[in-house]
């Protein structure tokens, strides 16, 4: 019974992560003033409010990322980190912001093919670059293994450290398909878990691997 109940709710989360993504909008539909009031409907109009209503004030820049794989064109403030943009301009949660000093890996995302943490990762950095959060790895059924994987060896209890995990777990598993435990360790070391779980991301993970891999023989994404 259990185990039904945790395949309905981890269905749902899917679900929930594939509307997120479906929700993003790939051009903003109104621009917004950051300081007052003040709304436009294209980037000329705002570049050119700030120099006349906002003199000596930063004017916003506009970013174009492809985030899981949906083109997007975003107007952001400059000192803006990518956590800020993905859950403020985009909708996507799935990244936790929880040290806000990138010590703890719970913001981690893929830039690239290559796992940052996005706490500390100025968005405008981030301009034709490539992004894949947990929500993207969660909707990909190749990766279900992997989810399922955690759910099945308890290696979430709170959950709000799992993400950053789970992104980390995608990324190893893309260049090294078959990890020891010792290479497991190693690549989670930047991840902190306050409940205490690390010991069963090395079993979720060694399990979930060998099914991966036969997906990905299978032709699987």
């Amino acid at each position: 019974m259990e185990t039904r109940q945790a395949g309905i709710k981890l269905a749902e989360a899917v679900k929930q992560a594939a509307s997120r993504i479906e929700a993003m909008p790939a051009v903003p539909d109104v621009v917004g003033c950051g300081i007052c009031a003040w709304k436009g409907l294209n980037y000329e109009s705002l570049a050119e409010h700030y120099k006349t209503e906002h003199p000596g004030c930063i004017i916003p820049v506009i970013l174009n990322l492809t985030v899981n794989g949906k083109a997007c064109r975003i107007i952001i403030e400059p000192q803006q980190t990518l956590k800020e943009v993905l859950q403020f301009k985009l909708g996507l949660t799935g990244a936790k912001q929880m040290c806000d000093r990138g010590t703890c890996g719970s913001c981690t995302v893929i830039k690239d093919g290559r796992t940052i943490l996005s706490c500390n990762t100025l968005a405008a950095d981030c301009e034709g670059a490539s992004i894949e959060t947990v929500e993207g790895i969660a909707v990909n059924p190749r990766w279900k293994p992997l989810i399922d994987a955690y759910c099945k060896w308890d290696a979430m209890q709170c959950g709000y450290c799992t993400p950053g995990f789970l992104v980390k777990s995608k990324a190893l598993l893309e260049k090294n398909p078959h990890p020891t435990v010792e290479e497991i360790n190693k690549a989670l070391s930047g991840n902190i878990c306050i409940c205490g779980t690390y010991p069963r991301h090395a079993q979720a993970i060694t399990e979930a691997a060998e099914l991966v891999s036969a997906l990905a023989e299978g032709g699987g994404n």
